[in-house]
């Protein structure tokens, strides 16, 4: 008989992510359907977004040739059924305090900062680059992580280097790299272009260095349609973007230089996004994610 999540302790509470205690070793770590954009949880849920995500971890933590976190499979006996297919039994780590970003094109804020000082943290780039295009090759620009609420903070390998020692700042960028080169041969082979991600790495109790938290999903990484791409303008998109890119048009009526919070989602935009998160998922694993566990909503 599996547990009940209420057997657990609540450990804390993120942007999309509950965590709980399972024992001295152990950790449930529970995708809800929050979504979050420019540093804000919106108000409405997004149906069914928090087993994407479980499921696009799962897949590439699977096919990635790097240690990672997880301590059981998407049914582990451990796994109450309220949440089966959005939890992921996971090793407790000591986590570094760095986003780990890598970038294979131009966009976000990587291109505001570029358009600035024609360098993104810290990385000197070619004159001439635009939205959307391709890096010569892809770049480590990693962020200080913040307090919920607050927005992560890019900066330079040398003050990764001041945070966490020369050795792992390098190890960090190596290793950051040669997962996102990894996942985006596989993204191209299903005609998906993986323009930049990042990850989140810690420590296990034998030192060894691991992927956290989610790994290449939908929220973590900007997915584009290889077939749409087109360099100069802003991609569609099979990820969070769209959502970013509603709040900040006329239809919301939002202001995000305001503190003001976002206005709640309509029905055709969480619509929109659910399909493309299951999009995302479809096209990159070759999977149905009806096959995938737990209750459609």
């Amino acid at each position: 008989m599996r547990p009940q999540l209420s057997d657990y302790k609540h450990l804390s509470a993120g942007k999309v992510r509950e965590l709980y205690e399972i024992d001295d070793d152990t950790l449930l770590m529970v995708a809800t359907d929050r979504i979050s954009a420019y540093d804000w949880i919106l108000s409405t849920p997004v149906p069914d977004k928090g087993r994407v995500l479980t499921a696009m971890s799962f897949h590439f933590f699977d096919i990635i040739d790097f240690p990672n976190h997880l301590a059981g499979g998407p049914e582990d006996e451990r796994i109450p059924a309220e949440v089966l297919g959005r939890a992921m039994v996971c090793k407790k780590l000591d986590m570094v305090p760095v986003e780990c970003v890598a970038r294979g094109y131009l966009t976000g804020s990587g291109l505001i900062d570029y358009k600035a000082t024609q360098q993104v943290c810290g990385v000197d780039l070619p004159a001439g680059l635009v939205e959307s295009s391709q890096l010569p090759e892809p770049i480590f620009t990693p962020a200080a992580k913040a307090e919920l609420g607050e927005h992560d903070e890019n900066v330079s390998l040398a003050q990764v280097a001041d945070m966490v020692g020369k050795d792992l700042a390098e190890e960090l960028k190596a290793d950051t790299l040669k997962i996102y080169t990894q996942a985006a041969t596989v993204a191209k082979e299903r005609g998906i272009i993986l323009a930049d991600t990042k990850f989140e790495f810690g420590r296990d109790k034998d030192g060894t260095l691991v992927i956290g938290d989610e790994v290449l999903t939908p929220d973590s990484s900007r997915y584009w349609p290889a077939d749409e791409y087109c360099e100069g303008k802003v991609q569609p998109s099979v990820d969070k973007q769209y959502v970013r890119d509603w709040l900040t048009s006329p239809a919301s009526g939002w202001d995000r230089t305001s503190d003001t919070q976002p206005p709640a989602l309509p029905a055709d935009v969480i619509a929109a996004t659910r399909a493309r998160y299951i999009e995302a998922y479809e096209k990159i694993s070759g999977k149905s994610f009806a096959d995938w566990p737990g209750s459609a909503l």
